[in-house]
């Protein structure tokens, strides 16, 4: 890889984290779509038979115990200032017991020097972590790509992003998905931990969460339409024709609680990571409910780091007790008893 191309890349990294933390670049803000969890409500439960103290939000992921059914999703890396926000994230996580993602590694595989943005481990010893790599990018050697990844920061997992609408909007974009299952295939056949597969905000469909089931993924994170736009994030970064054509793909993706259902709805029964405008408590409570295993946020943790750890801290916090309200409020003590409850109803 040549010095102009890492140097695009560590570019492209920076503006990423500039407009996240400055412009409007959540669905609610430009118009765009909705995560659809606002059409579900839960029946109140007068008598719930236990007390707030009991109700425990602890869960067990892909053999690794959460405190809560919560990831910081993958976002950053590569440069100065994403290294400190990842060491706000990860001490974080950390204090809190949850897992977490860092940003796409393809910055740090094209130059060395970069890997330290990454590497969390120092700060976060003992949480489930996740190296993350874009499908697009995994050329000539697929599976020895998505390893130096694993071992460059000592991830428990692997996250393969899906983002081709992101890709063909971007100014520098790289829409490479003919052989993308392919590619997907042969990491999970070589790969020595669990390869999570997600898309970054337009959802994945039914078929393609069946594709990847057979492909033998481990887990997949629908990351639906509703929270951050990247249709928005990629307009700022461009001008004229393409800023339009981005503007026009703003409402684009799957609602997260639609790709959630469709996700819980396959045979193949694999592991749901519900992301996609996660804000509340109650959020996660609803995407539980609807199949979800786990849930995922980015930008709101992507912000609180901005700040601090402890804000990263106070953050989760608060959707803890959200969603602890909320099991309580209908009288289930446990994250699989959100999940078996038949309390969530439809209503718009």
């Amino acid at each position: 890889m040549t010095d102009d191309s890492a140097s695009a890349t560590e570019r492209r990294k920076s503006e990423h984290l500039r407009i996240c933390l400055e412009e409007p670049v959540e669905s609610v803000d430009i118009g765009g779509p909705t995560t659809g969890l606002e059409r579900y409500s839960f029946q109140n439960n007068s008598l719930p038979g236990l007390d707030l103290r009991d109700v425990d939000i602890s869960t067990d992921f892909l053999g690794r115990r959460l405190s809560m059914p919560l990831m910081i999703a993958g976002m950053t890396g590569g440069t100065a200032q994403a290294a400190e926000l990842n060491r706000n994230l990860a001490l974080a996580a950390q204090k809190l017991g949850i897992a977490m993602g860092v940003g796409s590694q393809r910055a740090a595989l094209e130059d060395e020097s970069l890997a330290w943005t990454f590497r969390v481990r120092e700060f976060a010893p003992d949480i489930p972590l996740a190296a993350n790599l874009g499908v697009d990018q995994l050329t000539g050697d697929p599976a020895g790509m998505c390893m130096r990844a694993v071992e460059m920061i000592g991830a428990d997992f692997l996250c393969l992003h899906l983002n081709p609408l992101q890709e063909a909007l971007q100014p520098d974009g790289d829409p490479l998905f003919r052989d993308a299952l392919d590619r997907i295939r042969e990491v999970c056949r070589i790969c020595r931990v669990p390869v999570i597969v997600k898309e970054v905000g337009f959802g994945l469909s039914a078929d393609v969460v069946a594709g990847l089931a057979q492909a033998g993924v481990a887990a997949v994170d629908v990351a639906g339409a509703g929270g951050t736009s990247w249709a928005a994030v990629e307009g700022y970064r461009s001008e004229g024709a393409a800023k339009e054509r981005a503007h026009l793909f703003r409402s684009w993706g799957i609602p997260t609680a639609d790709a959630i259902v469709h996700a819980s709805s396959q045979v193949w029964n694999v592991p749901i990571i519900g992301s996609g405008g996660i804000r509340t408590g109650l959020d996660i409570a609803k995407a539980l409910a609807l199949g979800a295993d786990i849930t995922a946020a980015a930008l709101p943790f992507l912000r609180a780091a901005s700040e601090s750890s402890e804000a990263v801290e106070r953050w989760c916090r608060a959707r803890s007790e959200e969603l602890r309200t909320a099991m309580f409020a209908i009288g289930a003590g446990s994250i699989p008893a959100l999940k078996t409850a038949s309390c969530l109803h439809r209503v718009v």
